[in-house]
C-alpha cells in the first residue's frame, strides 16, 4: 500500500502504491488517513497524487512545516520528476509542452493552445521495445491530471490510464505513471528522494530497467529550455 522512505521532525516521504486514493471516498480511507492511523499522528498534505499514480508523496507533520513546504511548491522550488510508459509514438520524442488546461468530458481535461495560465512540462522518451517508450517528465506547474493530459495531447496517453487511454487500458495491470524523484532545500538542508522500487509488469521488464539507468539522476539531464 505504501512504504516510508524517510521521516524527520518536520515531514515524511512515502512511496504510495497505484490504486490508493488520496482523499477518503465512499467509506474507504485515502492515503493521508491510512498514514495518520499507522503512525498515530496528524499529517498535512502539501501536494497530491492521483489515485492511479504511484510514487513519492510528501506529508508534513505540523501545520508550520506544511506552510513552509507549501511555500516551496508555490515558488516552484521543489523539483519533481515522473516516469511513465506509453505504447504509441508521440508527436515528438522530447521537448517542452505548454498550454492552458480546460475541462473536457467525463472528468477529463484537455490542453489548449492558449497561454493564459499554462501547464508547463519538459519531457524525454526512450524506446524500451515492443512499440513502447519510457518517459521521464518534469512538470513546472501542478495542474490536475497535468502529465496525463500532456502525454494524451502528444497522441500517446499513459499505458493503462482509465480516462485518457480508456479503450486500451484493460491491457495493462495498472496506469503507468510514477512520481520518481523529489528534490528541495528546507531550512538550509538539501533533500533528494528517489522511489526506484517500481511495481507493474511494464516497469519490471529488462528493457525498462536498462533504460532507467540513464534517468538515475534526472536533475542532470539536458532538459529543454522553458
Amino acid at each position: 500500500m505504501y512504504s516510508i522512505l524517510f521521516q524527520n521532525n518536520d515531514f515524511l516521504v512515502i512511496n504510495k502504491a497505484a490504486g490508493i486514493g488520496f482523499h477518503d471516498e465512499d467509506g474507504v480511507d485515502g492515503i493521508c488517513s491510512i498514514v495518520r492511523k499507522d503512525i498515530g499522528r496528524l499529517v498535512f498534505p502539501v501536494h497530491r497524487l492521483d489515485k492511479v499514480t504511484s510514487g513519492l508523496l510528501l506529508l508534513a507533520k505540523s501545520s508550520e512545516a506544511a506552510a513552509k513546504l507549501a511555500k516551496l511548491f508555490e515558488l516552484h522550488e521543489i523539483q519533481k520528476y515522473y516516469l511513465g510508459v506509453i505504447d504509441s509514438k508521440p508527436k515528438k520524442k522530447q521537448g517542452l509542452v505548454k498550454g492552458d488546461m480546460e475541462r473536457s468530458r467525463r472528468s477529463m481535461w484537455r490542453l489548449t493552445k492558449t497561454l493564459t495560465n499554462p501547464a508547463v512540462t519538459q519531457f524525454f522518451t526512450q524506446s524500451i521495445g515492443d512499440g513502447k517508450r519510457l518517459v521521464v517528465l518534469k512538470p513546472h506547474t501542478g495542474k490536475t491530471h497535468q502529465l496525463r493530459v500532456v502525454l494524451n495531447s502528444l497522441g500517446s496517453p499513459i499505458c493503462g490510464d482509465p480516462l485518457y487511454q480508456s479503450a486500451d487500458a484493460w491491457k495493462y495491470d495498472r496506469a503507468y505513471l510514477h512520481a520518481y524523484c523529489l528534490q528541495f532545500t528546507l531550512d538550509g538542508e538539501d533533500f533528494s528522494f528517489v522511489a526506484d522500487e517500481l511495481s507493474g509488469k511494464e516497469f519490471e521488464t529488462a528493457a525498462c530497467k536498462e533504460a532507467l539507468v540513464a534517468y538515475a539522476q534526472p536533475e542532470i539531464l539536458a532538459w529543454p529550455k522553458v
